[in-house]
């Protein structure tokens, strides 16, 4: 895998990121071929940086809340650790063979300083897609609350669980 393999079309994240964007961003992706069963990281390790899906399926499962869920070629995951210092939240492991691209966070701090404006629309893309995670999370909060009976009334135009 080399930076030329990469298709940006194929990441949600990167859909808002303009050609010049992409351009100053693929250099700084490193490539990550990981076998099935193999862990991405673990749930409490340094968080270092986004991973992009370019092909295969990954488990991510969270011990403190029991939560789990599957991601495809196309997402993302680890975008805040860019921007935050902590343990990973989750755990995620390879279902089957992945092709993986990684963007650690010191090739975060020099596109910021290289490319600004990039860095900024990278940001605005991570805080949108947060913001949509959250808004979805917030609606199955409110569904299950309402399902057992408490006051609340169900999210109009309630999200899909997240895959």
């Amino acid at each position: 895998m080399t930076p030329e393999d990469i298709d940006p079309s194929q990441f949600r994240l990167l859909e808002s990121l303009r050609r010049e964007d992409i351009d100053a961003l693929i250099p700084r992706l490193e490539a990550r071929k990981l076998a099935r069963g193999r862990w991405v990281f673990r749930e409490g390790g340094e968080a270092d940086g986004l991973l992009l899906i370019q092909s295969g399926r990954v488990e991510i499962s969270a011990e403190r809340t029991g939560a789990s869920g599957v991601l495809e070629a196309g997402a993302s995951l680890g975008a805040l650790s860019l921007v935050t210092v902590g343990p990973r939240e989750v755990a995620a492991r390879t279902l089957e063979p992945c092709e993986l691209w990684s963007l650690p966070r010191s090739q975060w701090h020099r596109l910021i300083e290289d490319h600004p404006r990039t860095g900024c629309r990278l940001l605005e893309a991570i805080l949108a897609e947060t913001a949509t995670t959250l808004r979805e999370a917030l609606d199955r909060v409110a569904d299950a609350e309402f399902e057992r009976g408490g006051l609340a009334e169900p999210a109009p135009g309630s999200a899909e669980p997240l895959h």
